[in-house]
């Protein structure tokens, strides 16, 4: 079996190809990289990086020339919202130009890959909490240039599938995070402050943003569990919410992070953290996804925090990140 992933070296790739080296052996792993892009150390070693710029068509073109995967998850993106403010154009063009350029390769080369969309919760946007959980039928209201960007992504697939045939299957992934989670996200960033706190290169104090925020959290080694089921098991066309289907403050995350901390810290509020505008609770209702697959979450948040704060402090120790 060959599997193409696109953004193999950002933070869910690195666990995807740990999970599909597990999980399926004898897999031959292609990944797309951005060129320049900092590689983890140890994913040449588990993975043929290909070495491509998912908005030059041509580059993809070249660059897939000798690719022909069984199954493809589609991870490449620009995922930050508060970027997506600052650039807007780029978040465009990377997220769905991106997709446009690696679908064309497979129609005009007549490929039919079992595909994986990566979308967003953010697509839902501002809803009513009266009706969360929120289900894949629920209206589509982008708050963000990033949100909007994934949400023509995900039609941009739904089109291919339908007019062109290409058997994919979208979703809609709420909050993960686990070791690897960037500082340009709140809990990463809490983990960060703390880890150099402890470390005595700064002082005892984390910068947030808004801590009301209510959001749906899965440790990411579930999450590409549940991609690679539906790489499998999905339905062409359909969209499937990823996420465990309980809502936690960030706070609590914040709380979760300090309380595995010996460090005393003070909290503030940088108000350049704050979002223009932030949605108060995102939280997802699982049942298309379980029910098409069998998945369910295996991990708790405790646990995730805690590898993740671990994975700071060692990234703290070496110079990384």
């Amino acid at each position: 079996m060959n599997v193409l992933v696109t953004g193999i070296a950002g933070f869910v790739g690195s666990h995807l190809v740990d999970f599909i080296r597990a999980e399926c052996p004898e897999a031959r792993i292609f990944g797309l990289v951005r060129p320049n892009w900092p590689i983890p150390a140890d994913l040449p070693n588990k993975a043929s990086l290909i070495e491509c710029e998912l908005e030059n068509a041509s580059a993809v073109a070249a660059a897939l020339a000798s690719v022909t995967p069984d199954r493809v998850i589609h991870l490449a993106a620009q995922s930050s919202p508060q970027q997506s403010w600052r650039d807007p154009a780029g978040t465009f063009r990377t997220n769905v130009l991106g997709l446009l350029h690696l679908l064309e390769v497979f129609r005009q080369r007549e490929l039919a890959p079992r595909i994986v969309v990566v979308g967003s919760a953010e697509e839902y946007g501002q809803v009513d909490e009266s009706d969360l959980p929120l289900r894949e039928d629920a209206p589509l209201c982008p708050t963000s240039p990033y949100a909007a960007s994934k949400v023509a992504q995900g039609f941009l697939a739904l089109q291919y599938a339908l007019g062109a045939k290409l058997p994919i299957v979208r979703t809609r992934t709420f909050h993960h995070t686990g070791p690897g989670r960037g500082v340009a996200f709140a809990e990463g960033s809490f983990a960060r402050q703390i880890a150099e706190i402890e470390a005595g290169l700064r002082p005892p104090v984390i910068q947030v943003g808004n801590l009301d925020a209510v959001r749906d959290f899965s440790d990411v080694r579930d999450v590409v569990r549940a991609y690679w089921l539906l790489s499998a098991r999905g339905q062409a066309g359909e969209v499937y919410n990823v996420c465990s289907g309980h809502g936690t403050r960030i706070r609590e995350i914040l709380d979760g992070l300090i309380a595995a901390s010996e460090a005393p810290v003070e909290v503030r509020v940088d108000p350049a953290r704050l979002r223009p505008i932030d949605v108060p609770a995102l939280v997802g209702d699982p049942a298309r996804l379980r029910l098409a697959t069998g998945w369910t979450p295996r991990m708790a948040i405790e646990t995730s925090l805690r590898d993740l704060l671990a994975d700071a402090r060692a990234q703290v120790r070496t110079g990384r990140g």
